[in-house]
């Protein structure tokens, strides 16, 4: 089986080695490249195309928001986890609007961050239940049963949403085309009164709508 490669993106030498030194035990886990900045995990993202990158969040020459929306503005699928010490409201959501696919601390035991890496290659994504308590502060739900005037298909289309998939995964995910899911869309943030992706995303996770 082909294993996940992954990029590190921290500017402290420790903390990479660090994990390095951990993943590196994981068979299924291959560390492909390693940066001390932004500006150079950025371009190392970009040329080498890893399935998952970890990135810290604050860095000398910039911080990792910068950093996502410039890999992800050229590289939509790419699956960046947040790995940072901060889960402030001015650092989350930032972080998530960016494209970041997954949230963790570096207090997260090493296990759980290599459960995230391998739950981010299949489309899941991972946030932290102390970053998710700043996501739900941030986005209250209007209406809680608003679901209930959601199509079948809207429900599953919204299902694909909190998994974080995006438009195109959606679209092959549910075998529609890429226009009549921008529709779906549309009409579930209409219907749920919400006004982007991730607020539609924390509606789901909090209505229980995930398991259904």
């Amino acid at each position: 089986m082909k294993p996940i490669t992954v990029v590190l993106v921290d500017d402290h030498e420790v903390v990479r080695r660090g994990m390095k030194t951990y993943l590196m035990t994981e068979e299924d886990i291959e560390i492909v490249g390693e940066a001390s900045s932004g500006n150079e995990g950025t371009q190392l993202v970009l040329d080498l195309n890893p399935d998952v990158v970890l990135m810290d969040l604050i860095m000398e020459d910039g911080t990792g928001i910068e950093a996502t929306e410039k890999i992800i503005a050229k590289n939509p699928s790419c699956k960046i986890i947040i790995l940072t010490s901060f889960y402030d409201e001015e650092q989350v959501i930032p972080a998530l609007e960016a494209g970041a696919f997954s949230y963790m601390l570096k207090t997260s035991a090493a296990e759980e961050i290599v459960s995230a890496i391998r739950k981010a290659k299949r489309g899941e994504n991972v946030i932290e239940p102390k970053a998710a308590g700043v996501m739900m502060n941030r986005f209250r739900t209007p209406n809680k049963d608003a679901h209930d005037e959601l199509t079948q298909r809207e429900r599953e289309v919204l299902i694909c949403i909190g998994n974080g998939l995006t438009n195109q995964e959606i679209s092959d995910e549910l075998f529609i085309g890429i226009k009549t899911v921008k529709t779906h869309v549309s009409n579930i943030l209409s219907k749920l009164e919400v006004h982007d992706r991730t607020q539609a995303a924390v509606y789901a996770h909090r209505n229980g709508l995930m398991k259904k």
